[in-house]
C-alpha cells in the first residue's frame, strides 16, 4: 500500500511532464541547512565568548612581568599579523598575582593580534618560555574538517529521524505501523479452481466475491453482506488456501496478516497496528482483510493469571471497536481463520463482527479424490494410477496430508529411478504419512521380534474375528515411526459417530496384544502401555461423555477438557461428587475387564491360528489383511508374492483396490509394542 500511495503522490507532483519535488522535501532540507549554519555560528561564538581581547602593548607588559601562564602563536594567519591565544595570571593594581580559596593563581583566557617582527619574536620565544609556536592548517583543510563534522551530524539526524519516519513498517520508530501485506492480483494466481474438497465453504465465501463485483445485486432487496467471515476447521484443511482463492477471484484490495503480528514486546503496539491496518483498508474500500490464526489475538478476556489489562486484551479491544464500533463504515470485509474456535472471545463471534462461521472440514472420499487431482497436476503419474483407490484408502487425511502424500510418492519414485509415480509408491507414501517410515535398520533381537510378532498377531486375530471392527489393512513387525510393530486398519465408511458395540470391540482388540504376549512368554512387558492408554481413554469417554454406561446413565461427568485455558480451567472445580468419581472409576474398570475377558476367550478358541499368524509374521515381517483373513478362515497360510521394490507391500499385487471405500478420520489401529496409541476421537 505504501508503494501505491507513493505512486499517487508522484502523479500529483507531475505538471506539464516535469516532476516537482514535494514541498515537504524542501522544508526538510532547509531545516537541515539552517541547523548547520546555526551550529557553525554558535560554535564560533562559544569559542570567542570566553576570551578577553587585549592589545599588543598589554601583552608585552604581561610578558615582562611574567604573568603569561601559557600561550600559542598561530603562524597560519595571513601576513605578519599573528593571532596569539592563551592564559595569563590575574593581578591587582600593585602587580600582585591573585589567588583563589585553594591558594591557586587565578587565570583568564586572552586573545591578541601582534605584528610579529624579529625583535618581537625573540622576546616572545626565548628558550624555555611560555609561548608555543603552532602552524595552523590551511584554510581549505580546516573548512573540510568542519564540513565533515557537520555532515556526520546531518547524516545522523537523517537516518534516525527522517528516514525512520518515512519507512512505514520498517523503521525503528514505526513499530506501531501495521504489518499487513497488500496482495496484488497480478502476483496471486490462486482461484477457486485450485481448491477442492470444500464445496460448501467455497459456495459461502463466493458471495463475498459477488458482492465486491456487484454490490447492488444484494442491496436491491435490502440485504447486507456479512462484515466478517470466520473459517473454522482442523489444521491442513485449506483455510488459508481458500482465502488466497478469494483474493484471486475478487477484483479488490486484499490485505493479509497473521494474528501474531499484532502483539510485540512494546505495550500498545498491537492496538496501534490494528488501527493502522483499518486506516489502510479504509483508503482502499471495498477491500478484504485476512487475519490468519486469529486465536493468537482473539482469546477470551479475563481468563489469565496476571490480571485483565494485558497487551493481548488491548489489541482485542481495538479489534472489536474497529469491526463494529461507533466509527465504522461499510466496504471492509474481515476474513479470519482458526482451528481453535473454543478459545475465542464471545464478543468477537457475535453477529455484526463475525456474522458467519464457515466450517472447513476434513474432506470425504470425493473431496479427497478432487484434492489429489488438483495436486497431481504438478507431478508425473503412471498411466495405470487410479486416484480414486488412493482416495478410498486415505480416510481422515487433510488436504495438506494428501499434498504431502503425492510429494513423498514423487520422491520415492525418483529415488528408485522410476519414470512416473505408480500405485506402489502411492501406497507406501500413504502408510509413511499416516504411520511413519519403516525403520528396517533398527537392531532387534530374536526375542524382541518374537514378542512383537505375537503381540501384533493377537491384535490382528481379534480384529478379524469380531464383527463391529474396521477391515484389517496390514499387520507388520517392521518398526515404523515410534512403534516396534503395527496393526493397521482402514474404516469402510465415513465415521460420523461412534457406536457402543464398535467401541467395546475396539477395546477388545487393544487388550489382545497383552494377552498374546502372556501366552507365548508366560510374562508381560511394557509394550502394551500404548494399548492400555488407548483403552482407558475410550472407556472413560464412553462413561463420562457419551452416556454408554447403564449404571451412570446419560449424564456428562466433567466438561471436555481437550484444550486447557490457563486460569479458567485451573480454577474449575469438579461438577460431580467423590462417590460419583468412584463409580466412574468402577465402570471404566468394568468395561476394560469385560473386554479383556472377551479377547482372552477369542484367543484361547483360535490359539492355533494365532500361532500361525505369528510364525508368518516372523518369516515375512508383513502380512496384508486379506492374508490374515485367509489364515483364520482356512487355517492355512499361502506364502505372499515377491515383495515390490517399494517396500514390504505383500499379499495382493500393488495397486489392487481396497475392499470398500474407506473414509473419514480414525486413529491408526493399535500400534504395537512400545508405541503410544492415539486416544479415540471424542
Amino acid at each position: 500500500m505504501a508503494d501505491d500511495n507513493r505512486n499517487n503522490d508522484n502523479d500529483k507532483n507531475r505538471k506539464g511532464g516535469e516532476f516537482r519535488v514535494p514541498p515537504r522535501t524542501w522544508i526538510v532540507w532547509i531545516a537541515i541547512i539552517g541547523g548547520l549554519v546555526s551550529l557553525i555560528t554558535l560554535k564560533e561564538k562559544m569559542d570567542s565568548s570566553d576570551r578577553k581581547d587585549i592589545t599588543s602593548g598589554e601583552l608585552f607588559q604581561m610578558v615582562r612581568s611574567n604573568r603569561i601562564a601559557s600561550a600559542t602563536i598561530n603562524y597560519g594567519t595571513p601576513a605578519n599579523l599573528k593571532e596569539i591565544v592563551g592564559k595569563y595570571y590575574l593581578a591587582d593594581r600593585d602587580g600582585n598575582i591573585l589567588k583563589d580559596a585553594n591558594g591557586q593563581p587565578k587565570l583568564e583566557s586572552f586573545r591578541a593580534s601582534v605584528r610579529l617582527t624579529d625583535d618581537v619574536e625573540k622576546m616572545l620565544l626565548p628558550p624555555g618560555g611560555n609561548f608555543e609556536p603552532k602552524e595552523m592548517n590551511p584554510l581549505w583543510i580546516n573548512f573540510g574538517y568542519q564540513l565533515l563534522f557537520f555532515f556526520i551530524i546531518g547524516l545522523f539526524i537523517w537516518f534516525f529521524f527522517i528516514r525512520q519516519l518515512k519507512m512505514a513498517g520498517k523503521g525503528a520508530l514505526s513499530f506501531g505501523k501495521s504489518k499487513a501485506r497488500m496482495l496484488a492480483k497480478e502476483r496471486n494466481k490462486t482461484t477457486f479452481k485450485d481448491v477442492a474438497g470444500v464445496d460448501e465453504a467455497i459456495e459461502e465465501v463466493s458471495e463475498l466475491v459477488e458482492f465486491l463485483k456487484d454490490p447492488k445485486k444484494f442491496q436491491r432487496l435490502g440485504g447486507r453482506i456479512p462484515k466478517g467471515v470466520l473459517m473454522v476447521g482442523p489444521p491442513g484443511t485449506g483455510k488459508t488456501l481458500l482465502a488466497k482463492a478469494i483474493a484471486g477471484e475478487a477484483d479488490a484490495a486484499f490485505f493479509s496478516i497473521s494474528g501474531s503480528d499484532f502483539v510485540e514486546m512494546f505495550v500498545g503496539v498491537g492496538a496501534s497496528r490494528v488501527r493502522d491496518m483499518f486506516d489502510q483498508a479504509r483508503k482502499n474500500v471495498p477491500c478484504l482483510v485476512f487475519i490468519d490464526e486469529i486465536d493468537a489475538v482473539g482469546r477470551s478476556r479475563g481468563h489469565g493469571l496476571g490480571g485483565g489489562n494485558d497487551e493481548r486484551e488491548q489489541t482485542l479491544n481495538a479489534l472489536l471497536v474497529e469491526m463494529d464500533g461507533f466509527d465504522t463504515q461499510e466496504g471492509i470485509i474481515i476474513i479470519a481463520a482458526t482451528n481453535r474456535p473454543d478459545v475465542l472471545d464471545p464478543a468477537l463471534l457475535r453477529p455484526g463482527r463475525f456474522d458467519r462461521q464457515v466450517m472447513v472440514n476434513l474432506p470425504d472420499v470425493r473431496g479427497r479424490e478432487g484434492i489429489l487431482k488438483v495436486h497431481a497436476k504438478n507431478v508425473k503419474l503412471s498411466p495405470n494410477v487410479d486416484l480414486s483407490v488412493i482416495a478410498r484408502g486415505t480416510p481422515g487425511y487433510s488436504g495438506a496430508e494428501l499434498a504431502n502424500l503425492l510429494n513423498e510418492a514423487a520422491l520415492l519414485a525418483a529415488r528408485t529411478n522410476k519414470k512416473g509415480i505408480g500405485m506402489p509408491e502411492l501406497e507406501e507414501a500413504r502408510d509413511k504419512v499416516r504411520w511413519g517410515r519403516e525403520r528396517r535398520s533398527m537392531a532387534m533381537t530374536d526375542e524382541d521380534k518374537k514378542f512383537t510378532a505375537w503381540h501384533e498377531a493377537g491384535h490382528a486375530l481379534v480384529n478379524v474375528v469380531l464383527t463391529h471392527t474396521h477391515p484389517l489393512h496390514k499387520v507388520t513387525i517392521i518398526p515404523r515411526g515410534q512403534a516396534l510393530g503395527s496393526t493397521m486398519y482402514l474404516p469402510k465408511d465415513d465415521i460420523l459417530s461412534r457406536k457402543r458395540k464398535e467401541m467395546l470391540d475396539l477395546i477388545c482388540v487393544t487388550m489382545a496384544g497383552r494377552i498374546a504376549e502372556e501366552i507365548v512368554s508366560d510374562d508381560i512387558s511394557s509394550g502394551a502401555a500404548g494399548d492400555i492408554q488407548q483403552a482407558t481413554a475410550m472407556a472413560r469417554a464412553m462413561v463420562c461423555n457419551w452416556g454408554m454406561s447403564d449404571k451412570l446413565g446419560m449424564v456428562q461427568y466433567g466438561a471436555d477438557s481437550e484444550y486447557v485455558l490457563l486460569g479458567r480451567d485451573m480454577t474449575r472445580s469438579k461438577d460431580y461428587s467423590e462417590n460419583t468419581a468412584q463409580e466412574i472409576d468402577g465402570e471404566v474398570r468394568k468395561i476394560i475387564e469385560e473386554s479383556f475377558r472377551r479377547a482372552k476367550e477369542i484367543i484361547d478358541t483360535h490359539r492355533d491360528k494365532l500361532e500361525l499368524i505369528a510364525k508368518a509374521l516372523l518369516d515375512y515381517e508383513t502380512l496384508e489383511g486379506s492374508q490374515v483373513v485367509d489364515i483364520i478362515r482356512t487355517g492355512t497360510f499361502t506364502p505372499p508374492e515377491k515383495p515390490t521394490d517399494v517396500g514390504p507391500l505383500m499379499g495382493a499385487p500393488a495397486g489392487t483396490p481396497l475392499p470398500e471405500p474407506p473414509a473419514k478420520p480414525t486413529p491408526p489401529k493399535l500400534p504395537g509394542l512400545g508405541s503410544p496409541s492415539p486416544a479415540p476421537a471424542t
